[in-house]
Parts: structure tokens; C-alpha cells; sequence
């Protein structure tokens, strides 16, 4: 929790549920669910297992950033599984790459430092929203070591470092399933072998009942 919201004992959700939005939430009638949520345990701040393990199986995120006039801007990143890495309890990086060269997040960043990862599990029809602040480093070997895949022969030209400030997972409703091929892949060989499978038993019994037919005269 940041200091303003030690000094008020505010709720972490706070960070996102604005006075704007909580009268909207009076309004619609979904305020009181809120409230209990945040006199109960609300909102994570911090890394937990279940968290560590869901960024590891990962191969995507969009990230969410706002010009210095208020200007939205989302942007996809993507690497192999894993890219995303957990630093320490309250920091996630990542390493960037040679890419389009427009720098809009980048830019951004400069000019405000809030940011927000939005991270997607289709197939598992789970998700995952951040909230914190974002920086780009460079010049630091140390952490760009950290950040770099061993088995990726890029040039890592920076890393961008995370500071979560909350985190809150997502109900499953309206998320369409989707599958990557690395997931695809083994379900199609598990078919493929029970169709040899198959095949293998239809011989066999064609053998059998051409061997057990009487001879024709």
C-alpha cells in the first residue's frame, strides 16, 4: 500500500475503485459486494505463488500506458513462455527488443509513469489486471542479464521493469477459449496415435474374419 493510502487506511482497490466509480457502483447496485470485498481480504499487492506461476506460463501481455494529456495507449508483447519474469515480491520485467522503433510506451513513460499489465490465459479462460508503475532501464547489465532468455539470440536493447501496486484476477465470464499450438500440438499426436491405434485393430479383425470365411468353390 503506498503512503497516501497508509496515512487515509484505505483500501488497496482503491487504486482503481475512484469516487467516480464507487457512486456508479451505488448506482448499479454492485457497491455493497465491493465494500465487503474490501473490508475482507481485497486486493493483492504483493507476488503470491499463484500469481509467480501464472506470469510463468505466459507468452503474452498488453500493456496499458497514458501520454502526459491523457492519451490511452495499449500495446501487445509476447515472447516465448516465461518472459515475463518475476524480479522480487513487487517487481516483474521483461527485455526489450528491437521492434517498430515507435517508442509510444516508452515516450509515455517519460512523461507519466503509471502503467497497467493486462494478462490473458485463454485457454484456461482465466485473467489477470495489474496495476503499478512502469520504467525502461538501460545501461544496467546486471538487471538486463536477469531479464534476457539464454535460448533467444536477440540483442536486448533495455528492460522495462514493473512496480506493482495491486493486482486482481477476473471472473471467467465471456472469455472465448483459445488454444496456441504448443498446446494444440500434443492433443493432435494423442489423436493421431489413437487413430494408428484404431487402424491397427480394423486390420487385424479384417485379417481375422478373411481367415475364419469359408474358401469359395
Amino acid at each position: 500500500m503506498n503512503q497516501d493510502q497508509h496515512s487515509q487506511n484505505r483500501p488497496a482497490s482503491d487504486l482503481a475503485f475512484t469516487p467516480s466509480v464507487k457512486a456508479i457502483q451505488q448506482r448499479l447496485g454492485s457497491r455493497k459486494s465491493y465494500a465487503r470485498m474490501e473490508q475482507g481480504q481485497g486486493w493483492n499487492q504483493t507476488v503470491t505463488p499463484d500469481l509467480a506461476q501464472f506470469i510463468a506460463e505466459r507468452d503474452s501481455l498488453y500493456l496499458g500506458t497514458v501520454s502526459s494529456e491523457g492519451q490511452p495507449y495499449i500495446q501487445h508483447r509476447g515472447g516465448k513462455a516465461g518472459f515475463l519474469k518475476v524480479l522480487d515480491e513487487t517487481t516483474l520485467g521483461f527485455s526489450e527488443y528491437s521492434g517498430n522503433k515507435q517508442y509510444i510506451s516508452m515516450g509515455n513513460l517519460t512523461e507519466n509513469n503509471r502503467a497497467f499489465i493486462f494478462l490473458m490465459d485463454y485457454a484456461n479462460r482465466q485473467r489477470v489486471k495489474l496495476w503499478g508503475r512502469a520504467e525502461f532501464i538501460e545501461g544496467d547489465a546486471e538487471l538486463l542479464k536477469r531479464l534476457q532468455d539464454d535460448d533467444y539470440h536477440g540483442r536486448v536493447e533495455r528492460g522495462f521493469i514493473f512496480h506493482i501496486e495491486v493486482w486482481d484476477r477476473n471472473c471467467p465470464q465471456y472469455i472465448t477459449p483459445r488454444f496456441t499450438q504448443s498446446q494444440i500440438d500434443p492433443m493432435i499426436r494423442q489423436l493421431e496415435e489413437r487413430n494408428e491405434s484404431l487402424q491397427e485393430r480394423i486390420k487385424l479383425l479384417e485379417d481375422t474374419i478373411s481367415a475364419l470365411a469359408p474358401a469359395q468353390p
